[in-house]
């Protein structure tokens, strides 16, 4: 297909920025319920991850976009009230429920989606899978902890889940049950999926796979703004032949336009709705895991910027530190922070400081200093320490000393 339109990489970068709700300036006073829900629906997928050593992941993407927001109100959004359910979109996630007669295709054919310990279970056990439900069904909310089984000794294996965390899991897969909410140790508290979700979501009929796809490649391209097409299937972490066939039926609809955007050597496709805003001026710190830069080559592309997650990393060989969030100004990603909540000390803790080539040492450290004390405050820290790693660390404590 010839493509309709050429972008220049600062527009298609101020598209994606636009797209993901950097284009507005955060409101003057602590957001509240309606604001989230916007931030939610214009996202669509908001990542889980249980990282504590700053703040769990889902908080964070709302802070960058809103500033300081009353966590508890987030929190209500996603305990089973109606307006967020948690299913495997990119990764763990909280969607808005809109979406999710458009994930049944998926938890359908958990045979093909899912992996080997919750299939393997529901296949050797189904009648401990069906005790289960039955459980919850007579007996109520439940936890993995709660059933008493002793996890299977397999060193160095991230989910070595116990049979019936791995039964839950499928069932939460299979969308049979849902997580009516997390404990404070992140926790997933499982409930009969009819007892979480609005009835008049769940009696929506289900769409057939194509269509489903489609509509989670239109809501992709809406939050992306403009992307390729690994952009848009990652989104939802979609085939590369359904997310083939989606572009290609909404491109002839209209729905996506081929473009080219200099510098990136790829196609690429745009939201025809996508705001073009001249400038942006941004100030956010960004969680590994915010949508805006969780697919690391995108980064790379649209903002010349490298990224790495070096948590898994050993500690000699990190080159930026453990939790490195990317400090965006304007349209720019222009340094990066290891950044740590000592809550004991009621310390925000800036364990590593580093600004990209080409930018203002001085300029970049005023703006990240506002930046980390809005934070500090946020999560309730009494002060912003901050390190001796980095090249931008003496200009930003002279910076964090002033405020």
């Amino acid at each position: 297909m010839t493509p309709v339109d050429r972008l220049p990489a600062g527009l298609a970068r101020r598209i994606a920025l636009a797209a993901q709700g950097f284009a507005a300036p955060r409101p003057s006073t602590p957001a509240g319920s309606r604001q989230l829900r916007a931030v939610a629906q214009r996202l669509a997928v908001v990542q889980i991850d249980s990282v504590n050593v700053l703040s769990r992941a889902h908080y964070l993407p709302f802070f960058s976009r809103l500033g300081p927001y009353p966590r508890a109100a987030l929190d209500g959004l996603t305990n089973g009230r109606g307006a967020l359910f948690e299913y495997w979109a990119h990764e763990a996630s909280f969607l808005p429920v809109r979406l999710h007669p458009y994930l049944r295709w998926r938890m359908s054919a958990a045979e093909k989606e899912a992996w080997g310990s919750m299939t393997r279970v529901a296949r050797e056990r189904p009648e401990y899978v069906a005790a289960l439900v039955e459980r919850v069904r007579t007996g109520g909310p439940l936890r993995a902890a709660e059933l008493g089984e002793a996890r299977p000794d397999r060193p160095g294996s991230m989910w070595n889940w116990h049979a019936g965390k791995a039964a839950l899991e499928y069932l939460f897969f299979t969308g049979v049950l849902t997580a009516r909410g997390r404990t404070a140790g992140f926790e997933r508290v499982y409930n009969l999926t009819e007892r979480v979700l609005p009835a008049a979501v769940l009696a929506q009929p289900v769409p057939d796979r194509a269509d489903a796809v489609r509509e989670l490649v239109r809501t992709a391209a809406r939050a992306l703004g403009v992307g390729t097409e690994k952009d848009l299937r990652d989104y939802f972490r979609l085939s590369p032949a359904d997310a083939r066939t989606a572009i290609a039926e909404l491109a002839d609809a209209g729905e996506l336009l081929a473009v080219e955007v200099d510098g990136w050597g790829r196609p690429a496709w745009l939201d025809p709705q996508a705001h073009r805003p001249r400038w942006i001026r941004a100030r956010a710190l960004l969680s590994p895991f915010d949508s805006l830069i969780w697919e690391r080559p995108r980064v790379e592309r649209i903002f010349g910027f490298r990224y790495r997650l070096e948590i898994y990393t050993p500690a000699p060989q990190r080159v930026h530190g453990y939790y490195v969030l990317p400090f965006l100004l304007g349209d720019r990603l222009v340094g990066r922070v290891d950044l740590k909540a000592d809550r004991q000390a009621s310390v925000l803790r800036v364990q590593s400081a580093f600004a990209e080539d080409g930018v203002a040492h001085e300029e970049v450290a005023a703006e990240l200093a506002d930046e980390l004390r809005l934070m500090a405050d946020w999560m309730e820290l009494d002060d912003v320490v901050v390190g001796e790693r980095g090249d931008l660390a003496c200009d930003l404590s002279r910076a964090v000393a002033l405020r």
